[in-house]
């Protein structure tokens, strides 16, 4: 019987062989539980887990900027054993890949499903499906995997779960699914709490198990034949500091053994061969070497030195390559340069043209979405989003590494002599009152209303918007909603450029010499516009310090003193107010930037500074662009 699935053929046998072994995606959106849930299911097989992993909350988000955010950015794995321990035999082994829920890193997502055969989908009970579920759920129908819809938090206040059972269905229906699909198998559940059933009443459920037997059930196990010659796509790579480079993936044909020879397929399709180091599987929240692991499961293997993501380990003698894996092109470039400020060397650990070039090229080992052109000593990259670029900066910073980046720009493709410009869409939700606000914001960044709906005083708007229409707007729809309103993003398709874009409206107020700002030299200029500096703080001139009010730019002396003399008169200095000065963190300055402005980032300081950092050096490059 010859099966293809994702475009894999699977199985040329009779009697094709079904391992005991579910693999599963989780695909939530961002806050929606899923983290929380993998925690449970971990806990309540009896995962054994390091001491101080297994006492804290959101076990799956170990990285820091995770925890911080509340987002899952870089996928991870997981497996645990269900069923009785004393019977090994009737054991299935669940292993269990958490996705990334934003769709800025829907790079991680595609390779990440084509390790599973299904899929858990996680809806808030009270929000139901929201827009960066459907980019992740929309992968995993087209690759054919079987769904269990889990709609948690059922204990939250406000939890409506027939209303979000019915929103889901037609989010299967409006994502053109076939019959099959609509059949899906539903669990209610409280991952905080640990406790899932078939009904949403949780007096009535004890623990998680009935989340395991629907997996169990449902989901379908591999369809593998372990005589075929050996296959292996590698998805992701970790780095070990022992074993050096380990590819992770999914064997979906043969048997891999400790110590034996391999052929490694590359993207270019040259075949080379290699002695496996070291042969790992994964169990709990760790991986164990094994002697050998059979097709169906997920293994980690090292000794393969220039292994990267969509590649094949073949056998030696019989090699064949899987198919590549399709990532979404990147929307969203910037450039990167080495910091040359007067402070550069002065907070960061890193700071050279090859440290720098040597980080950002190693990136490119695990992040199949990021790309890197070199240009003399800067560097061009390119992501798919403000989001997706945001953290790839804030990681090199907390690195220690130092430097600058210039304002992101969209990339544009020609196609028949018509500049196309990338286009999102974007799904908002806010209360009614706030909508006449959200709807000429959009019409003013040239944003098309697809849709328009109510419901319980919040207003539920669609718009398709090009992608540099939406610079800048978050923290203005922050402002716009009083922080009630939730903005989502997806990307769209490329389509003609409206052009007649309007630049920012505002100036910069900018530093006229270095020194230390002062409460006296603040008070002067905070009439002048918005301050981004407190007092004393040290600054170099060139360095923007605030926002004008009025188009143009402005030199300002924030370091003034009063000058001190015998004469004091009642009242003095009294009436004299400093009003807050508002915190420009690294995503708000990537926002801000004009295009003769750049952002110095360091690991003690995100600084927004002027490209010619003089007025002399500006006068001079505006004559050699005018001449």
């Amino acid at each position: 019987m010859l099966e293809i699935r994702y475009g894999l053929i699977l199985s040329n046998t009779k009697h094709p062989k079904l391992m005991n072994i579910r693999n599963i995606a989780i695909i939530a959106h961002v806050d929606h539980g899923k983290t929380t849930l993998v925690d449970a299911l971990l806990r309540q097989s009896k995962t054994q887990m390091k001491k101080e992993v297994a006492s804290q909350e959101m076990i799956m988000d170990s990285n820091e900027l995770e925890r911080e955010r509340g987002i899952t950015i870089f996928s991870k794995n997981a497996s645990v054993m269900y069923g009785d321990p004393l019977n090994p035999s009737g054991q299935v082994k669940i292993n269990i890949i958490d996705t990334p829920g934003h769709a800025d890193f829907g790079g991680e997502v595609e390779r990440v499903l084509s390790m599973a055969d299904g899929c858990l989908l996680l809806v808030d009970a009270k929000e139901g499906p929201m827009p960066q579920t459907r980019f992740v759920l929309k992968k995993a129908l087209e690759m054919g995997h079987k769904i269990i819809v889990v709609i948690n938090k059922i204990d939250k206040d406000g939890a409506r779960p027939q209303f979000v059972l019915d929103a889901t269905l037609e989010l299967f229906l409006e994502l053109g699914v076939g019959d099959h699909s609509l059949d899906f198998p539903v669990i209610y559940a409280s991952g905080r709490a640990g406790k899932a059933g078939l009904e949403p009443d949780l007096a009535k459920m004890t623990d998680i198990a009935p989340i395991f037997e629907a997996i169990t059930m449902h989901i379908p196990a591999p369809i593998v034949d372990v005589k075929k010659p050996l296959q292996m796509l590698v998805t992701s790579i970790t780095p070990d500091n022992f074993k050096g480079r380990l590819a992770i993936g999914r064997i979906w044909n043969g048997v891999i053994k400790a110590g034996q020879e391999i052929m490694h397929i590359n993207r270019q399709g040259i075949q080379k061969k290699y002695r496996i180091v070291s042969l790992m599987t994964f169990s709990g929240l760790g991986k164990v070497e094994v002697e050998e692991v059979k097709a169906g499961d997920i293994a980690a293997i090292a000794g393969i030195s220039d292994v990267t993501i969509g590649e094949t380990i073949a056998d030696p003698e019989n090699p064949n390559a899987l198919p590549l894996i399709n990532i979404e092109e990147p929307t969203i470039k910037m450039t990167f340069m080495v910091n040359d400020s007067p402070f550069a060397g002065k907070e960061g650990q890193f700071c050279t043209s090859r440290q720098i070039r040597e980080r950002l090229f190693k990136e490119l080992e695990t992040d199949v979405a990021l790309r890197v052109q070199e240009i003399g000593t800067q560097w061009t990259v390119s992501g798919r989003g403000e989001l997706h670029l945001a953290i790839l900066i804030e990681r090199l910073r907390r690195e220690g590494y130092e430097f600058q980046v210039s304002r992101p720009q969209v990339i544009l493709k020609k196609i028949d002599g018509k500049t196309l410009t990338p286009y999102e869409k974007i799904f908002i939700e806010a209360p009614e009152q706030y909508q006449g606000a959200v709807m000429q914001k959009m019409g003013l960044r040239k944003g098309e209303v697809k849709e328009m709906r109510s419901h319980n005083g919040i207003a539920f708007l669609e718009f398709i918007i090009p992608t540099k229409g939406l610079f800048g707007y978050r923290s203005e729809f922050l402002t716009d909603t009083k922080g009630l309103g939730i903005i989502n993003t997806s990307f769209f398709q490329y389509m003609e450029d409206p052009g007649n874009w309007k630049e920012r409206n505002q100036g910069s107020l900018i530093a006229h010499e270095s020194g230390t700002t002062n409460f006296y030299g603040l008070i002067n200029v905070q009439d002048r516009g918005v301050l981004f500096l407190d007092h004393g703080v040290q600054i170099y001139e060139g360095q923007v310090v605030g926002q004008n009010s009025r188009s143009e730019d402005m030199r300002v002396n924030v370091c003034k003193t009063k000058q001190l003399s015998n004469m004091r008169s009642k009242g003095e200095g009294s009436d004299e107010h400093f009003n807050t000065p508002k915190n420009m963190g690294l995503e708000d300055a990537l926002e801000y930037i004009g295009d003769d402005e750049l952002v110095e980032v360091t690991p003690k300081n995100i600084r927004i500074r002027k490209l010619y950092l003089t007025e002399i050096a500006e006068k001079q490059a505006l004559r050699r662009g005018s001449g």
